[in-house]
């Protein structure tokens, strides 16, 4: 299958801190080959903080990164507006939240039906929401874990595409439990958005055979 013939698959991650999970899925998309094997490269970096320290990652990398900052909008409806054109501009098959630390909107989801990945540090749908990590703890619980979603409008409730388990071990806190759990996550997500962007080629292939001229 030729990558001619299709449209480079462009990844825009958005982030709102430290884009640990984006670096990893950066150096996956890399170490992987993922545009020979997919047509399929990591095109930017958006978030919605001025301030986070993955944007100075992303530029190290070499990866286009852009700025739409929250708080410059009356209305989250206009923030997401403006999110969208930005996002738009790079025409994604995937939109990556690595730590993005806004909810958003049902209008916004159903723009990126389909399209629309999250990560989330605990074995959904158990403890969804914040501070997953403490409850665990405080439930009395042996595992804890990571889950890669699609994203849908009700919070942390979309479709599961890859989890991993993390033992609790006596005394744990949530710093320590939370550090091994992103470990996790920083295999499983870019697990699971390779499986994705192969998943689009085979339908993309599937689809020519179909209809060859």
């Amino acid at each position: 299958m030729a990558r001619s013939k299709n449209p480079v698959k462009n990844i825009v991650i958005l982030i709102s801190g430290g884009g640990s999970n984006m670096q990893a899925i950066v150096q996956a998309a890399r170490d992987q080959h993922w545009f020979e094997k997919y047509g399929a490269q990591v095109a930017c970096v958006v978030s919605n903080r001025a301030d986070a320290q993955g944007l100075a990652s992303s530029a190290a990398l070499g990866i286009a990164h852009h700025v739409v900052d929250h708080t410059s909008f009356e209305t989250r409806a206009a923030f997401e507006i403006a999110l969208a054109e930005r996002l738009d501009a790079y025409q994604p098959a995937l939109v990556v939240l690595a730590g993005f630390m806004r909810i958003l909107t049902a209008d916004f989801v159903a723009r990126y039906a389909g399209r629309l990945v999250n990560i989330h540090p605990s074995l959904l749908p158990a403890f969804t929401g914040l501070n997953t990590h403490q409850r665990a703890i405080d439930a009395g619980c042996t595992v804890a874990g990571a889950t890669v979603h699609m994203v849908t409008a009700e919070l942390d409730l979309g479709l599961i595409l890859a989890r991993a388990e993390v033992p609790i071990l006596p005394g744990d806190t949530k710093d320590a439990l939370a550090a091994r759990v992103l470990a996790q996550e920083h295999l499983i997500y870019a697990q699971a958005i390779a499986a994705l962007l192969a998943q689009q080629l085979k339908m993309q292939h599937d689809a020519t055979e179909m209809n060859p001229n």
